[in-house]
C-alpha cells in the first residue's frame, strides 16, 4: 500500500473543500435567524416553517415529485428492457444504431437534448406541461438505468435460468422467479438514480415545461434571479438531504447485492 503523503492529503482536502464546503455553508445558513443570508444572527428554524407556508414552492415541489416518480418508473422499465436486449440478444441488424441511441443521452449536452425535445413537441403539436416533462426525463434517464442493469446482467449466471427452464418454467416465469429477483438491486439502484436525476434537472425541464407546470429547480432559479432568500437556503438543504439519502441507499443496495453474490458463489464452490 502506498503511504499517504502531505501533498496527497493536502490535495484531497482542498478538493473535498472545493466540492462540499459551499454546500456546508448553505446548510448552516439555512438555520440563520436573519433575513440577510450573509449575516449570521443566531440559530433558528424559522425559514423551514415559512417554506411550508409558501404555496408557490409547495406546488412546484408537488409537480417535481410527480414527474420524478412517474418518469423514473417508466425509465426503469424501458432501461431494463434495453439492457436485456443489449446483453442477451447477441448480434442483430441495427444493434450498433440501437446501442448508440440508448447511450447518446449520456454524452449529449442537456441544452441540445432539451432543445431537440422542444422542437419535437412543437412539431407534433403537443402542449407543454407535466406530460412533456415526464417524456423528456424518461428519455435522458433511461440510459443510466440501462447502464446499471447491463453491468449486473453481464455477470449473471445463465445456468440458473437454464435450471428453471429444465424444471418446467416458461421463459417468462424464469425471468420473473429467477432473473428479476437477482437483478432487483440493480433495478432499484437504477430507479433511485433516475429519480435523483429527474429531481434536480433544470435545463431539460426549462425547455419542456409549460406555464402551469413549473418544477422546483425552475422555481428556485427564477427566485434567485431576484436575490437569494433564506427560504431558498432551507429548500436547498432539504433537496441535498433527499439526494444524499437516495445516493447512499443506492450504494448500500449495490454493495449488499455484491456481497450476496460473492457469498452465493462461495457456497456454490463448496458444494
Amino acid at each position: 500500500m502506498r503511504r499517504l503523503t502531505w501533498f496527497n492529503a493536502t490535495s484531497l482536502t482542498l478538493g473535498f473543500a472545493f466540492l462540499y464546503l459551499p454546500m456546508v455553508i448553505l446548510v448552516v445558513y439555512s438555520f440563520n435567524a436573519s433575513k440577510l443570508v450573509t449575516v449570521w444572527a443566531g440559530f433558528s428554524t424559522r425559514w423551514y416553517g415559512e417554506l411550508l407556508q409558501n404555496e408557490a414552492f409547495l406546488d412546484a415541489a408537488w409537480v417535481t415529485l410527480q414527474v420524478a416518480v412517474v418518469s423514473s418508473t417508466i425509465a426503469t422499465v424501458l432501461g431494463t428492457m434495453a439492457a436485456l436486449v443489449l446483453v442477451r440478444a447477441g448480434r442483430f441488424a441495427g444493434r450498433t444504431l440501437f446501442s448508440g441511441m440508448i447511450y447518446a443521452p449520456l454524452v449529449m449536452p442537456e441544452v441540445i437534448t432539451g432543445l431537440s425535445l422542444l422542437l419535437l413537441f412543437i412539431g407534433i403539436g403537443l402542449d407543454r406541461g407535466v406530460f412533456t416533462i415526464i417524456l423528456a426525463h424518461t428519455t435522458f434517464s433511461m440510459c443510466y438505468v440501462s447502464v446499471v442493469v447491463s453491468s449486473r446482467l453481464v455477470s449473471f449466471d445463465r445456468s440458473l435460468e437454464e435450471a428453471a427452464l429444465d424444471l418446467g418454467c416458461t421463459a417468462a416465469e424464469a425471468f420473473r422467479l429467477v432473473t428479476l429477483p437477482i437483478i432487483a438491486p440493480a433495478v432499484i439502484s437504477g430507479w433511485l438514480l433516475a429519480f435523483t436525476l429527474s429531481l434536480d434537472d433544470l435545463v431539460i425541464a426549462s425547455f419542456t415545461a409549460g406555464p402551469s407546470s413549473t418544477t422546483l429547480p425552475i422555481k428556485i432559479w427564477s427566485s434567485i434571479r431576484l436575490g437569494v432568500s433564506p427560504e431558498i437556503n432551507a429548500l436547498s438543504t432539504i433537496l441535498i438531504a433527499i439526494v444524499a439519502v437516495g445516493v447512499i441507499t443506492a450504494s448500500l443496495i449495490s454493495k449488499r447485492a455484491s456481497l450476496r453474490q460473492q457469498a452465493d458463489e462461495q457456497a456454490a464452490a463448496r458444494t
